[in-house]
């Protein structure tokens, strides 16, 4: 079913290989991260002006809310507009976080394949405080606590310096997502936990740093 990942699989495995000569393999998953992260920011900067730009528009998607609000069809025709006009999205600020998908499911599968290219996985002998990196959460290792908290602080961090809730369309949600990334903690590997932990750390670092030069 994933066979079109054995490719940049069998291609990360031989680059971590290659980072953990002068580094462990757990440092090697976070330098691999911010590589990743470091491609991605030119998008990122981009979701940022879009984020300023949907900021400005607040007061006209509030009147239309209250405007609208009980007609979902015309609400929607409306907002569509609006988007059109003023040339931003809703959710562009999703892109950054879509993109990184392929490489979380590369991360993924670096850890739950018995064989790489042929070879049995070294990557899978792996550990970080006594705890095996293709181990899953639920194993209830003390690593998993740790990227769980970590993973909690970041999230609470990140929704702190979101718009209130009922100032953006699905606000709640948007809201409560990022502590999405606690509960996966419990059944992704080690290894991805730590990928996990390094992203979302770079994008609350990130997102603060852009929103101030703005």
């Amino acid at each position: 079913m994933f066979g079109f990942l054995d490719v940049p699989v069998e291609g990360a495995y031989h680059l971590i290989h290659v980072l953990t000569g002068p580094l462990s393999t757990a440092l090697a998953i976070v330098v691999f991260t911010l590589g990743v992260r470091l491609l991605l920011h030119p998008l990122a900067r981009s979701a940022a002006r879009g984020e300023r730009a949907r900021t400005a528009l607040l007061p006209e998607i509030t009147a239309l809310r209250e405007k609208h609000g009980r007609d979902r069809e015309r609400l929607a025709a409306e907002m569509t507009k609006l988007q059109q006009e003023s040339g931003t999205s809703l959710f562009v600020g999703c892109l950054p976080m879509l993109l990184q998908l392929p490489f979380f499911m590369v991360m993924y599968r670096l850890f739950t394949t018995a064989t790489i290219g042929g070879e049995p996985n070294s990557l899978l002998g792996a550990t970080l405080l006594g705890t095996p990196l293709g181990a899953h959460g639920l194993a209830g290792s003390p690593l998993v606590f740790v990227i769980a908290a970590g993973l909690a602080v970041v999230a609470w961090f990140s929704v702190r310096r979101q718009p209130a809730a009922a100032d953006v369309p699905g606000g709640k949600l948007l809201r409560l997502l990022p502590y999405g990334t606690v509960l996966a903690t419990l059944v992704v590997p080690q290894a991805a936990g730590i990928y996990l932990l390094t992203t979302t750390a770079w994008s609350a670092a990130e997102r603060a740093l852009l929103r101030r030069g703005s």
